[in-house]
């Protein structure tokens, strides 16, 4: 079912998790065009450092559950993964997808007319923080004119980083469910928006953060009926595996 034409979220604030994951393999270049093709124009991605500093874009700290090799990302290089299938676990057609680098998703973004919430994860591999945030500085640096981006993390000390690096970038906190003192905690870092999971909305919440001129974002739903009382009080956006249920 898609969501009635006149209720919703508009096209800019429905972001493809992990691009079009319901109908392409997750954090893949094969994902990312479909969202597109269903009309999205912003995608969800993960980001996490191999052993040889490059950058890729996957969710888990192994390659085991979604691709046909195993092993710690900590222990893989660029050159381990290219060897990869990251596509014939989700369906035999996506056979010989590839895991990609951040640089190669960021020039695709480019070619799809998408931008992106890059969403960064602190694993326990990772050298430090600043050498994370600093990567991820560089690649997203390279994009295009029309492809903009978002931080978002679990993370307030990886938030924080990255503003300090990139100040002009929105910053998004994200939280199954927002603490009590959930205002002071983005003012801490600073953030303007909160990510949080869409069966802890609230009609209270939402009408303190549109007072306190805050983005909130709904993850990971998929039903629009779901979020359809929410959107009057004041939800901005929704992150969705299947983007065409939202986009009618």
């Amino acid at each position: 079912m898609t969501i009635p034409s006149d209720t919703g979220p508009t096209r800019d604030e429905v972001q493809a998790h992990r691009g079009a994951s319901a109908i392409a393999p997750e954090n893949t270049i094969a994902a990312f065009r479909a969202a597109a093709e269903q009309g999205a124009r912003w995608v969800e991605l993960d980001v996490a450092l191999l052993a040889d500093d490059t950058l890729v874009v996957i969710h888990d700290d192994s390659v085991d559950r979604t691709t046909s090799g195993m092993g710690s990302l900590g222990a893989l290089s660029h050159a381990d993964i290219a060897k990869l299938d990251a596509g014939a676990w989700f369906d035999t057609k996506y056979a010989g997808e590839r895991l990609p680098t951040l640089a190669e998703v960021i020039k695709a973004l480019g070619e799809f007319g998408l931008s992106a919430n890059v969403e960064i994860k602190q694993h326990k591999h990772h050298k430090s923080l600043d050498q994370l945030v600093r990567a991820v500085q560089a690649d997203i640096n390279k994009r295009g004119p029309n492809t903009q981006i978002m931080i978002s993390s679990f993370d307030p000390e990886a938030l924080k980083a990255m503003h300090a690096l990139e100040p002009d970038l929105e910053m998004a906190m994200l939280w199954g469910r927002p603490p009590e003192d959930w205002a002071e905690k983005l003012k801490a870092i600073p953030a303007t928006t909160i990510h949080m999971h869409y069966k802890a909305l609230s009609i209270g919440m939402l009408e303190e953060t549109s007072k306190s001129g805050i983005k909130v974002r709904a993850w990971t739903c998929n039903n629009p009926i779901e979020l359809v009382s929410f959107w009057g009080a004041g939800l901005t956006g929704v992150i969705t595996d299947n983007p065409k249920l939202f986009l009618g």
